[in-house]
């Protein structure tokens, strides 16, 4: 395995004071702005069907330079990273500024705190191992259960490096590492055929994902999921109380109201949740955090695309809301801090408002007795696509396993529910919340203005009243 050799773009390709004069030269009379100099490289292998199906490698590297002026940001990107390119950006980031008569924001504050290995997980294993793994796993899921006609496993790795110069000199640097193992399987019994996967991954290395206690565990849960979806009826459909299960269901919280939290949406009114900071959003107990500085995880950022040190940001506490998610456009123009929420999908994306690790804390009852209040409805406990409208907060998700409950007992499992609703009306029937807080598996990533980023979402075992439920019982 090869020595991974760091991104140096000031010792390789510019000149460090020189691209300083040219950031200063486009921020003159700017509010904001940086430099961003990014190089990301990827690995994606995919083992299908008994044969590789892809094995792909994939390198970029370039630079954004932006300059703010009150809410115009001039934004020019390129591949070549050069004094010669970094000139002609200058023009363009100049056409936002205009006559300038901006104040300087000042920089963010430093941090030495790290959260993830710098390490390239590419190199944790080679090549030949690599597909060995994928191989084993093919063959150890097909001899769990002769019902398995396809298995398809995923191995990705990358590393993100960045470094970001602002125009008071200052320079912050952050080396990303990203891993994931994904496995799904499709079975079939009586011409009935039914599919389940089971995976994840963080900010870490590929040495826990490739070791087979890990591989063994997900290809089982991929399987369970598919046998219990084969088995599933059709689920019935009406307005109906819900139970969501902890961990991955709180992608519905990162969909149906974490977006309306996010700092944008709110400085321009579009948001369900705007102007509503100080009161009562959600029902008494419920606290919703973004939490970017949890080790390892897939949402979790030692700082954001701007510098700015990741946070631990209380967004709604015991039902009330107290504050948004901020970059540090937004932050100024609303007269609040920037939360290390100011993040991009690479050099050639401007920063927004964005989530990390997006949570509601645990409360006091058990799981056994948030089931116990469920009369009549539903038990969703895996999700797959969904729909929000960030001006009214409705969404329509699909459960990629759910159960019928009746009198507070688990039933048979039901296929086709989709659950449709409103997030703050939602937020508002909570009724109980379970002591089970648990984080999703690392899976994540959420899609806004065309950019995706990696992020992560959390939360416990919770009843949710008068959900509307799409069924698909006859």
């Amino acid at each position: 395995m090869s020595e991974h050799i760091q991104f140096r773009p000031f010792e390789t390709h510019l000149d460090r004071d020189t691209a300083l004069s040219q950031l200063q030269e486009a921020t003159q009379g700017a509010d904001d702005g940086e430099l961003f100099l990014e190089r990301h490289r990827s690995e994606v292998l995919v083992f299908d069907d008994g044969r590789v199906k892809t094995a792909s490698y994939d390198a970029s590297e370039g630079f954004g330079l932006r300059a703010v002026k009150g809410e115009l940001s001039g934004y020019a990107h390129a591949t070549e990273i050069s004094e010669a390119a970094l000139k002609r950006a200058v023009t363009t980031a100049r056409l936002a500024v205009g006559d300038g008569g901006g104040a300087l924001a000042d920089g963010p504050q430093p941090t030495n705190r790290r959260l993830y290995s710098d390490a390239d997980p590419m190199a944790d294993a080679s090549f030949p191992v690599k597909i060995d793994t994928l191989r084993d796993i093919d063959a150890f899921a097909r001899g769990l259960d002769d019902r398995i006609v396809q298995v398809s496993a995923t191995l990705a790795a990358s590393l993100q490096e960045v470094h970001i110069l602002r125009p008071d000199g200052t320079l912050v640097s952050d080396t990303r590492p990203m891993s994931r193992l994904n496995v799904s399987v499709i079975v079939e019994q009586d011409g009935r055929r039914e599919s389940g996967g089971h995976g994840g991954g963080g900010r870490l290395g590929l040495d826990g994902l490739i070791d087979p206690a890990h591989w063994q565990d997900a290809t089982r849960e991929a399987l369970r999921i598919a046998l219990v979806n084969l088995d599933a009826e059709p689920a019935p459909a009406g307005q109906m109380d819900v139970v969501l299960g902890s961990g991955w269901p709180g992608i519905l919280l990162h969909e149906a109201v974490g977006h309306g939290l996010e700092g944008d949406f709110n400085r321009k009114g579009s948001s369900a949740f705007s102007g509503l900071v100080g009161t009562q959003v959600a029902a008494k107990g419920v606290t919703v955090v973004d939490d970017g500085t949890i080790p390892d995880r897939r949402g979790s950022l030692t700082v954001d695309d701007e510098g700015t040190p990741s946070a631990r940001n209380v967004l709604i506490e015991d039902g009330v809301l107290t504050g948004y998610m901020q970059d540090r456009q937004n932050a100024r123009l609303m007269g609040v801090t920037p939360t290390g929420n100011g993040r991009r999908q690479s050099y050639a994306h401007t920063p927004m408002p964005r989530m990390t690790n997006t949570i509601m804390e645990g409360g006091d009852a058990t799981r056994e007795e948030v089931l116990g209040e469920l009369k009549d409805g539903i038990y969703a406990v895996g999700f797959g696509g969904g729909q929000v409208d960030i001006t009214n907060g409705k969404f329509v998700f699909s459960c990629t396993e759910a159960y019928r409950v009746e009198g507070g007992k688990i039933g048979a499992p039901v296929k086709g529910a989709t659950l449709i609703g409103d997030g703050p009306a939602a937020m508002k029937q909570i009724r109980a919340i379970a002591n089970d807080m648990a984080m999703d598996p690392g899976i994540g990533t959420c899609g806004k203005a065309g950019q995706s980023v990696p992020v992560g979402v959390g939360q416990p075992t919770l009843l949710i009243g008068g959900l509307t439920v799409g069924g698909s019982a006859a």
